[in-house]
């Protein structure tokens, strides 16, 4: 279904003349336009108020929000100042629009801290909307895969993990000593518990920490660390690290063995990737996913969400065509990298002193 519709605060001259232009746009490319909201509609441009930046009530998981801030002064930390209302309206993107006396620059920001701008010029028009468009299109019709499908049945040996989880835990304190690990984003200081249950029922996640790390058991199962936890932490079996059986395509849903009488936490977003590049190369033991970059790296062209097939397909296209498969560095654009090896051992040997900490956003 392409629809869309526009809601939220009242509109500044800029806003209206913004936001009439997103409808312009996006009805020429085949998009229906909605007056009011329906259950399924598919893509919201969503205003929201600096003072109270309320979020739009989804109906449905596969509404993907796009907030709208403006604002007239430059902050000293753009990045700093906006995440905030990203995670305050419950957005899946915030537009940042920064207006001082000499211009007026568009940011673009996701979860998972992706961040880049487009300079508007008011000479070209059409030029500026069709690259707002390209930004925004792809990933507002990306599918997500984010529910999880828990059953209790984890072999009793393994609850207490074994020698590969073990290995995840040493391997989780390395990427802090690397200084890989941001602290956890604090979701609790900007939603109330209301929120954070939408946010949990609707992005599938229990806290923003970012990077994470698998490594495989079997053929077909393999272990990762877990969503919102702490990563130089990993110590308890269904809740920092949790056992991945498989992707059910039905239920487009996670399947995730746990021992008895634990409260699991969420599988992380990027399960569906992991999946995806164990199941095609067998020589893959371990992958790590980190917030950072190297040079001379191919990269995904377009910043898919975490947890959506789009992005786990362009990820695994490019493990594909590396030249081993097995030991690929791969750029995922605005974000971070994907790196596969024999084990984790191996993984860390290679970008030992090679991770730049800061991600280019283009």
């Amino acid at each position: 279904m392409k629809n869309f519709t526009i809601t939220g605060a009242e509109k500044t001259p800029f806003l209206t003349w913004y936001t009439e232009g997103l409808k312009e746009k996006f009805l020429t490319e085949g998009y229906e336009f909605k007056e009011d909201p329906v259950d399924d509609i598919r893509i919201v441009f969503h205003v929201i108020d600096q003072e109270k930046p309320r979020p739009f009530r989804r109906k449905a998981q596969a509404t993907f929000v796009v907030s709208i801030l403006e604002k007239n002064e430059e902050p000293e930390n753009i990045f700093e100042a906006a995440y905030p209302y990203l995670v305050r309206s419950l957005a899946n993107h915030l537009i940042f629009i920064v207006h001082t006396k000499e211009k007026t620059d568009v940011y673009f920001i996701t979860p998972e801290q992706g961040f880049y701008k487009l300079h508007y010029q008011p000479e070209k028009k059409e030029d500026f909307f069709q690259k707002v468009y390209e930004r925004l299109e792809p990933v507002a019709s990306a599918q997500l895969v984010i529910d999880n499908k828990f059953v209790d049945d984890l072999d009793e040996h393994l609850w207490n993990g074994n020698e590969i989880t073990q290995k995840m835990y040493v391997s989780g304190k390395k990427l802090d000593e690397m200084n890989l690990l941001p602290a956890p984003f604090p979701l609790e200081k900007y939603l109330s518990q209301r929120d954070m249950r939408q946010l949990k029922k609707l992005y599938g996640i229990g806290g923003l920490s970012y990077g994470n790390l698998s490594s495989r058991h079997d053929d077909k199962t393999f272990w990762m660390s877990a969503s919102g936890v702490n990563k130089a932490n990993m110590r308890v079996i269904g809740q920092d690290i949790l056992y991945i059986k498989g992707f059910n395509s039905e239920k487009n849903a996670m399947e995730i063995s746990v021992p008895p009488r634990i409260s699991p936490k969420r599988a992380s977003v990027d399960a569906i990737e992991h999946w995806m590049i164990y199941k095609e190369h067998p020589k893959v033991g371990a992958i790590v996913h980190i917030h950072a970059w190297m040079d001379g790296i191919k990269a995904t062209e377009i910043n898919y969400p975490c947890g959506t097939i789009q992005l786990a397909e362009a990820v695994a296209n490019l493990v594909r065509s590396a030249d081993d498969p097995s030991r690929a560095i791969i750029g995922l654009k605005n974000h971070g990298l994907t790196i596969t090896g024999r084990d984790l051992d191996d993984i860390f040997e290679r970008i030992d002193g090679q991770v730049v900490a800061q991600v280019p956003m283009a």
